[in-house]
């Protein structure tokens, strides 16, 4: 049977280091109503306010922790799909993405124009989120419904708790937990409270967006609070992992704009560990599954001279899941048992 394709979608990333290249995805990013979800005329607006200075200094970042071959995201995000496609006999194993080129449009009409009739639908997520897995999900309708396609989706759920996930998680890092290290910090991508609260007040309006784990959440509302998700994943990545408790800890990178944003802040605990002593620290940022400009850069360049600049020695940042075997394993695996409808 090859008419049951598999297509994995990751966020995205300009198509070049050039300032115009740059805008023009932060535009296409930003503009979305799931990321800035402010009333089109504001969201203009802010936007607008915003490509005035972060398009140069965007491509500045981005040229830091380029590939000759291009995009670290797009490059490792290949690798995967290739290593995936043995893995998955039932048709073609395409890559989108949500923002930039290969789109998801593209793919998926490609997709029709082959004769494939279903399509499981990867989100490259672990922890779900209305501005990553839901905006997917999403483009992925429109696409359907504008173009007529007829084809049958399923999607991968969220799998922050998935046993498989978490396991190739553990293998991927065992090699820098066995070098020794201080502390381990599980830095997770930043998003404003007000993102979480407007999922979870139907369900438990006093959810505390600032709890130090994720002990008594509830299954209704772990399904839609991304920090505790996030929680989640860290505290059975680290039971996995045989972690003491004092040995690790979580934090939430990447903030934009004046938003109050989940805490605590990535930046925030360079300091603190930084000052406490920490020498060798550890940091795996588990809400991506490929390494790119938050984790390369943001995380690996400016974060080690935050963290040196506070005292701290050495900061060792741990690779994304990338195209390593158990994950690519996993996610097959994972992928074959997706039957929740688009």
């Amino acid at each position: 049977m090859t008419d049951h394709a598999l297509l994995l979608v990751n966020l995205g990333s300009p198509a070049s280091t050039k300032v115009e290249d740059v805008r023009s995805y932060l535009d296409q990013f930003l503009m979305d109503p799931y990321v800035v979800d402010l009333p089109w005329p504001l969201r203009r607006l802010l936007v607008s306010l915003i490509l005035i200075k972060r398009p140069a200094q965007s491509a500045h970042a981005y040229s830091s922790i380029w590939w000759p071959d291009g995009s670290p995201l797009i490059v490792l995000s290949r690798e995967l799909q290739q290593a995936v496609t043995p893995h998955w006999p039932h048709g073609p194993v395409e890559l989108a993405m949500r923002y930039g080129e290969p789109s998801i449009e593209r793919a998926l009409r490609k997709l029709a124009d082959q004769g494939v009739k279903r399509v499981t639908l990867a989100p490259l997520y672990p922890q779900f989120a209305d501005s990553t897995t839901t905006t997917a999900i999403e483009e992925a309708r429109r696409v359907i419904r504008e173009h007529g396609l007829k084809l049958q989706v399923s999607v991968l759920p969220p799998f922050f708790a998935e046993a498989d996930y978490l396991d190739a998680l553990v293998a991927s890092a065992k090699p820098y937990l066995e070098q020794g290290f201080d502390h381990l910090l599980l830095s997770f991508h930043g998003l404003p409270e007000r993102h979480i609260r407007k999922l979870v007040k139907g369900i438990d309006p006093q959810h505390d967006l600032r709890a130090p784990d994720s002990r008594g959440v509830s299954d209704e509302v772990l399904a839609v609070c991304y920090r505790s998700q996030c929680q989640r994943t860290a505290e059975a990545f680290a039971e996995r992992a045989g972690l003491a408790p004092g040995q690790w800890s979580v934090s939430f990178q990447s903030r934009l704009g004046r938003d109050k944003w989940i805490e605590p802040y990535t930046e925030t605990r360079f300091d603190e560990l930084g000052k406490q002593g920490v020498k060798k620290l550890l940091v795996m940022c588990p809400a991506f599954v490929a390494d790119c400009i938050e984790t390369l850069e943001e995380i690996g360049q400016r974060g080690s001279e935050q963290f040196q600049e506070a005292g701290g020695q050495e900061l060792v940042l741990v690779p994304c899941l990338n195209s390593h075997p158990q994950w690519v394993s996993a996610l097959a695996r994972l992928c074959e048992t997706a039957v929740r409808p688009l």
